[in-house]
């Protein structure tokens, strides 16, 4: 039995036929960019997160640089200000700071949860901070309680990263994506709502930042060839927003299936060369990765491989050592670079049988 890490073909499948009527629709319509299928999708979303507004743009980087923008043309930011975000997180979460001309001041990670360490986030904070950017990573929303307290108390905007995390929910029901004042997802094809190619989202209940948004994704415009602002070409298209709003409706039992494998992960591995994440609330995971530690990962990643299971590793290289950012070599997070020499991901996906389920709990407790 040979495992793949994620078979795209196989979730993607059971859509076949609605995806080309979905096209057929589309080339019908004679209208191909932000027409009826990106303002379905947009009210779709918007009330499955729980908001009053979604703006579709092109992909996850530019939703987040995008929610930036806004408030800068709205005047809650101007550049330079800080942005906290968290140290251990994909390197797009900083380059929307950093091109958006704001400074990202990096938070140490917290070594179970990978979220971020709130104490971390206290001895960080400055006059100049203005926003903290949270990174619900691997699809696990970050400890809500202490940023929201830590937000009001300093008076910050919070910008969720919810890349990772379409459909995660707190225990009063609120979704990812309508925690913050404003969220950036990603719909990449491996995302727990994947679209056939580049997509992203912004979610927010701020009009007037939805409105500046709306313009900036669109060259500035509000209406054809009035340029209010200085704009950006990051429009969600419509043939993935039509292939958004069918997988939309499956993304709930989706995310079930994930949350039974991962429960049975959680359970039933029990090898002591491995360290599984922790889990503070399985509603608020929807576990669009299931990340263990081991301590020679090179060994263990031969072994899985060599047992015909296939992983990866989210991510190899922390952001702080990245060479696109050579100015932050200087900073040292012992926590964020030892969870990113030790951690791989394992296969965690709604389409795994539970034979596959089995196999890849019986190996890695042979390791």
């Amino acid at each position: 039995m040979n495992i793949q890490f994620l078979n795209l073909q196989k979730i993607n499948k059971p859509y076949q036929e609605a995806f080309q009527e979905a096209f057929s629709s589309f080339l019908a319509s004679g209208y191909y960019v932000l027409g009826n299928s990106v303002i379905a999708f947009e009210e779709a979303f918007a009330n499955y997160c729980g908001t009053k507004f979604c703006i579709g743009v092109g992909n996850g980087l530019d939703a987040l640089r995008l929610i930036l923008e806004g408030y800068k043309a709205l005047g809650k930011l101007t550049e330079n200000d800080e942005v906290l975000v968290a140290a251990n997180t994909y390197i797009a979460t900083i380059l929307a700071i950093k091109q958006a001309g704001l400074t990202p001041v990096l938070v140490e990670a917290e070594a179970r949860t990978y979220g971020l360490n709130f104490m971390d986030v206290r001895r960080k904070i400055s006059s100049k901070t203005k926003a903290i950017m949270p990174v619900h990573l691997y699809g696990q929303i970050s400890g809500t309680k202490e940023l929201l307290a830590v937000a009001k108390a300093h008076d910050l905007l919070v910008i969720e990263d919810a890349a990772q995390a379409h459909g995660a929910s707190l225990e009063n029901g609120k979704k990812a994506g309508n925690i913050g004042h404003a969220a950036g997802f990603s719909f990449y094809p491996t995302k727990n709502l994947g679209a056939l190619g580049d997509a992203g989202a912004i979610t927010t209940n701020d009009e007037a930042l939805a409105t500046s948004v709306r313009k900036l994704r669109n060259y500035g415009t509000s209406t054809k060839y009035v340029n209010d602002l200085i704009g950006f070409n990051s429009r969600l298209d419509e043939i993935q927003a039509g292939f958004l709003s069918i997988k939309l409706k499956n993304l709930d039992k989706d995310n079930h299936k994930r949350k039974a494998i991962a429960k049975k992960y959680l359970t039933q591995l029990s090898n002591p060369k491995i360290i599984l994440p922790k889990v503070n609330d399985f509603n608020a995971h929807v576990f669009h990765l299931f990340v263990i530690r081991v301590e020679n990962r090179t060994d263990f990643e031969q072994y899985m491989k060599a047992n015909n299971i296939g992983t990866l590793i989210h991510y190899p290289i922390p952001p702080h050592k990245q060479q696109a950012l050579s100015a932050f070599h200087n900073l040292s997070f012992p926590v964020t670079e030892e969870i990113h020499k030790t951690i791989i991901s394992i296969p965690i996906s709604p389409v795994m049988t539970t034979e596959e389920v089995d196999k890849v709990i019986n190996v890695i407790n042979a390791y």
